[in-house]
């Protein structure tokens, strides 16, 4: 009885068409991808709808779902269209920073592999992703350092690149005053704020080289935040600014806030006086804007999280799901 309901929907979905080529299917529809077990319950009638009774299972499962919307009439894919190569393809996230660049890939929105490499070594890292991952069929690139062209030609062999920019589309509203310095790091988390609340008021902690917050309101409307040093900045800014203050690296323990000698004094000025901040900030963000979702993401995010008094969601991946996303809007 099921099947002869999509099948009567798939006929009035064609709007006259004399095959099930052009066929726009409802969410609830797109998304049911196991065809797996649906036709092997169902062979006898999946083969009759393909006609094509005397194929076997794994091909003929193939192109049932590659014929139930590749394209419409003229061509060219629709919205609630889909091809049996965006079931399969993967993509290729790269988050270059100022001192590593960051690989992962994304099948739709699940994570299957992540791994840092040292800028020097981007050429390699990316072969060998390739190599490893040949389902790749697109790649974004969000660059805050420099990313020479020929690191970029060599993503091209393998597959279109969309270098992420102020010109990319977004699907929030940006009321930033000054939309062409806004850092395409920062584009990229919003969008992922956008994309997991987009009816809620959310802020993102970025805990990286520099502390960045970032607000995406209840209307869908990114508002800016704030920029502030982040942790390893603020030690090294000690060291470098002093003649007398070593370089340090966080310290796991804080026994009390008192420090009662040099380095302990630094480490408790630095730990505490950040995650003050941070709380501090969000209690502010908390006035203004009511059930607020914060986001904790960034290098710094399992070092900070354990600390911090306010209530936050930890995911130290926020930025490339954003990117993900990203890549995924501007190729419609």
């Amino acid at each position: 009885m099921g099947f002869l309901c999509l099948m009567w929907y798939l006929q009035e979905s064609n709007q006259g068409h004399t095959d099930f080529q052009s066929v726009a299917l409802p969410t609830e529809l797109r998304y049911l991808l196991d065809f797996k077990a649906r036709f092997k319950k169902n062979r006898r009638e999946a083969f009759i709808l393909q006609g094509r009774p005397d194929m076997g299972d794994a091909k003929e499962g193939a192109n049932i779902i590659s014929n139930l919307g590749t394209t419409n009439k003229k061509g060219k894919k629709g919205p609630g269209f889909f091809s049996i190569l965006d079931l399969c393809s993967m993509n290729l996230i790269v988050d270059a920073g100022n001192t590593a660049v960051k690989l992962a890939v994304f099948k739709r929105s699940s994570l299957l592999f992540y791994k840092q490499y040292p800028l020097a070594d981007f050429c390699h890292g990316v072969k060998r992703v390739f190599h490893d991952h040949p389902g790749i069929r697109q790649a974004i690139v969000s660059s805050v350092a420099w990313l020479d062209k020929r690191g970029l030609d060599i993503l091209h062999v393998f597959c279109p690149v969309h270098v992420l920019s102020h010109n990319s589309r977004v699907p929030f509203k940006n009321s930033y005053a000054t939309p062409h310095t806004l850092g395409v790091d920062r584009i990229a988390l919003a969008t992922a704020a956008f994309h997991h609340n987009p009816f809620g008021n959310t802020l993102v902690v970025d805990a990286g080289s520099c502390i960045t917050y970032d607000m995406v309101n209840d209307f869908g409307e990114y508002l800016g935040g704030a920029i502030s040093p982040g942790l390893r900045m603020r030690y090294r800014a000690m060291h470098e600014q002093t003649s007398g203050l070593p370089l340090l690296e966080p310290a796991e323990d804080l026994y009390d806030f008192i420090g009662n000698s040099t380095r302990s004094g630094m480490h408790s000025g630095v730990i505490n006086g950040l995650c003050m901040e941070i709380d501090g900030m969000i209690a502010l963000y908390e006035s203004r804007f009511p059930y607020l979702t914060v986001i904790l993401t960034g290098g710094d995010t399992l070092f900070l999280s354990k600390r911090l008094k306010s209530t936050i969601f930890a995911n130290s991946k926020f930025l490339l799901e954003g990117l993900n996303y990203l890549l995924e809007y501007n190729r419609r």
